[in-house]
């Protein structure tokens, strides 16, 4: 629970250890249907339209998510609705029927939302570098899976799969907002008391291997070249983690990043120009994208890998320290007024973690950062052989590229 008394609005968050990286080969992408199943209908709620029709008539904010490692069910109303919240949103996890006529129909949804990241290079493209990373293993795989597994998967495989996974050690509820406490607790505590308690299902463990840089370049013919250059890094339970932030922020954080000056403002060959550092439980990397001109995209690559590079060979000034240390922890106060980002925010601490850090210690952790720690980090993230590069655009030949990618 995160209460904030006098907040308008209550939001209601259930995340399950149950996403892509828990699925094997011949179910991959079913964690991500089974999302969209349980908004289908269930025992209390039997069609899609009755469940719909009830949250609108809430006034309510809701959706589903799957990531890799847990997948998660939300509403949002105003405060004074959190206990009819709770009760819809907990009839989705627990008692979803999996009628056999709405899997037929989903099917098509999910192979047209598969086509639609094809036409989105922009998304795609972080697909083709997790694959680059990974490969055949859960890790690489894409979330949404392929259309082949998709038209094939019966209603035993949800049933099966969410027997083993929706369980109660794999589940956290998040309430966040203004809301009565021991009224929550006291419904909660009713409507999962008979959750399924077995013994938690572990995912594989995501193997990491790489010698050298890894290249990966895909045929589309479209109006801008779209990339992602990264490393290879660590887990988020790394004491580094916090300083791999700070390097993310540096490089492509924001419209005074390195990146973001040097790309589109000096060199005007990119609309966006970001870097991000994801860190999950066994495995983690760092990030650079952009959406590029043809003609400029060497250009481009080689402007990333210069900046890397000067960040394992220099001390980041104290200026430029505190504009990002600022803007890091600017952007996560300012991101947590709203009661979905609170759950959010706290939630999937504690689905990755098993514990939380409240805003202000992580603002302080993020403080501490010192330029030597993160040349040190820099070094170690940054090496020839932790280098991959995903590329979409109009390009036959890859080894080209080839050429570009060393720091």
């Amino acid at each position: 629970m995160v209460p904030k008394p006098g907040m308008l609005t209550a939001t209601v968050l259930i995340l399950v250890e149950a996403g892509s990286e828990y699925e094997t080969k011949n179910i991959n992408g079913l964690s991500h249907f089974l999302e969209h199943l349980v908004f289908k209908g269930t025992e209390k709620r039997p069609s899609s339209g009755t469940i719909a029709g009830e949250l609108d008539s809430l006034g309510a904010a809701y959706n589903a998510f799957t990531s890799q490692e847990y997948t998660g069910y939300w509403a949002k109303s105003e405060s004074k609705k959190v206990g009819k919240i709770i009760d819809i949103i907990s009839d989705l996890y627990l008692n979803p029927i999996f009628n056999s006529d709405e899997i037929d129909r989903e099917r098509g949804v999910i192979i047209e939302e598969i086509n639609l990241y094809e036409d989105m290079p922009m998304r795609r493209v972080h697909d083709i570098f997790t694959d680059l990373l990974y490969g055949d293993q859960p890790a690489g795989w894409d979330i949404a899976g392929r259309k082949e597994i998709i038209r094939r998967l019966a209603r035993e495989d949800f049933i099966k799969y969410r027997k083993t996974h929706y369980t109660a050690p794999k589940t956290v509820m998040v309430v966040s907002g203004s809301f009565d406490s021991k009224e929550v607790i006291s419904q909660v505590k009713g409507i999962f008391s008979k959750l399924n308690k077995r013994k938690k299902a572990d995912k594989p463990k995501t193997i990491e291997k790489q010698v050298r840089p890894k290249l990966s370049v895909k045929f589309k013919g479209s109006d801008q070249s779209h990339l992602v250059v990264g490393v290879r890094a660590f887990d988020i339970f790394d004491k580094r983690r916090y300083i791999i932030k700070v390097i993310a922020d540096i490089l492509g954080g924001g419209m005074s990043s390195r990146l973001f000056h040097e790309v589109r403002e000096k060199l005007g060959a990119a609309y966006y120009v970001r870097a991000e550092a994801e860190l999950l439980v066994d495995h983690g990397y760092l990030a650079v994208s952009a959406g590029v001109d043809h003609k400029k995209i060497k250009e481009v690559i080689k402007i990333v890998l210069r900046e890397m590079k000067r960040l394992t060979d220099e001390l980041v000034e104290p200026a430029e320290l505190k504009r990002s240390k600022d803007h890091l922890t600017g952007n996560l106060v300012l991101g947590l007024e709203s009661s979905d980002e609170l759950a959010s925010f706290y939630g999937g601490q504690e689905i990755l973690t098993q514990s939380v850090e409240n805003p202000r210690d992580l603002i302080n952790k993020v403080r501490k950062v010192t330029a030597e720690e993160i040349k040190n980090t820099a070094k170690f993230i940054f090496q020839n052989k932790k280098l991959n590069l995903a590329v979409i655009g109009p390009y036959r030949n890859k080894d080209s590229f080839r050429k570009t990618l060393h720091l």
